[in-house]
């Protein structure tokens, strides 16, 4: 089962949050630092998951909650960036330049 955002994404109901001292550390984060084709739908998904996770952490900080695994706004923040990863590296990478030249090249000498 799937919840869909008023973006259009899908939300997989079997997402569930890190644990909140385990570190953010993926084979696709690795490759983070290349740039991605975000579309507006997947845009304002991202703007929208922004939003709700700035407004839980401003709320946690207000209230001086204690950092632990088993606070339920935890693991909402945990899921939110979750599912904000996921709709990101769901983004087409941009060719560097490079690879781009490389292709052109290849394409008029072929």
């Amino acid at each position: 089962m799937a919840a869909s955002t008023t973006s259009g994404h899908l939300i997989p109901a079997h997402v569930r949050p890190e644990s909140p001292f385990a570190p953010v550390a993926s084979a696709r984060l690795a490759r983070s630092n290349r740039r991605r084709h975000i579309t507006p739908q997947a845009g304002h998904a991202l703007e929208i998951l922004g939003h709700a996770i700035e407004y839980l952490t401003d709320e946690f900080v207000e209230e001086r909650g204690s950092l632990s695994g088993d606070d339920d706004r935890i693991k909402a923040v945990q899921l939110l960036m979750a599912l904000n990863r996921q709709i990101y590296f769901e983004c087409p990478e941009v060719p560097s330049f490079g690879e781009r030249l490389r292709s052109l090249l290849h394409f008029h000498l072929a």
